[in-house]
């Protein structure tokens, strides 16, 4: 993706450095920030391609940089999260934050863009007009113009990962989504570990499952997932 804008937001100056000299290289247009404050301010005040955020900052931490900015932007930009942390708890608590990718130190540069490229391609900063369609399942609806998700009358907040799953699931129920056509969706030819799709869908049970009474995501082993309000013949992990 050519002349792709790119704020930076590291407080190491060793790694932001190699990342600013790499990203330039290949044609992005960088910024940078060393604090979580004036990383804010510079999300807030213009338009980007992909955030690049580190967990740990200084003046405001990656989690509740992200919060704020889902929050206060009205734009929807894609979030590429930098951390030393690799728990699958740590990973959760960056997807509930608005967080769209995660990535563990050390990585490569090659990687790093990788996945920039997937991000920016996958998930424009600005909303195309569209029109007020309504996708629904029982009590679950997503609305393609506002990009709001409610069930049962509650409103979800989901990341840009989770949405794009969610919606691949609504438009296929009650047929099965398989797993190849997710990756596709969300990073292209470029597809990570299997298990960060899974920590993805985990992350949407969550919000969409857990706090009703009966689940709408059912796991087909091998193959996928599927949407449905009931189903005798889902097999579940």
């Amino acid at each position: 993706m050519p002349h792709m804008r790119v704020l930076l937001i590291e407080d190491n100056a060793d790694l932001a450095d190699n990342m600013l000299d790499y990203l330039t290289l290949q044609g992005c247009q960088v910024e940078h920030a060393a604090t979580g404050t004036l990383g804010l301010e510079r999300a807030l005040g213009a338009a980007w391609d992909v955030v690049i955020l580190d967990l740990m900052l200084p003046g405001l931490d990656g989690l509740e940089l992200c919060k704020r900015l889902r929050a206060q932007a009205e734009q929807r930009t894609p979030v590429l999260m930098l951390t030393a942390r690799d728990t699958l708890q740590d990973k959760l608590a960056g997807f509930e934050a608005g967080t769209d990718d995660y990535l563990t130190k050390p990585f490569s540069l090659e990687e790093l863009f990788a996945r920039l490229k997937a991000l920016g391609r996958r998930a424009p900063t600005t909303l195309p007009p569209a029109e007020p369609i309504a996708l629904r399942v029982a009590d679950l609806s997503m609305h393609l113009g506002t990009l709001e998700v409610t069930r049962a009358g509650t409103p979800l907040h989901l990341n840009a990962a989770c949405f794009k799953i969610l919606k691949e699931l609504l438009l296929a129920s009650p047929n099965v989504v398989t797993r190849e056509h997710l990756e596709e969706v969300l990073w292209g030819d470029w597809h990570p570990a299997s298990d960060v799709l899974r920590t993805h869908v985990y992350e949407l049970r969550r919000l969409v499952d857990k706090p009703f009474e009966a689940p709408l995501i059912h796991t087909i082993r091998g193959v996928g997932y599927r949407l449905v309000l009931s189903d005798e013949e889902v097999q579940e992990p």
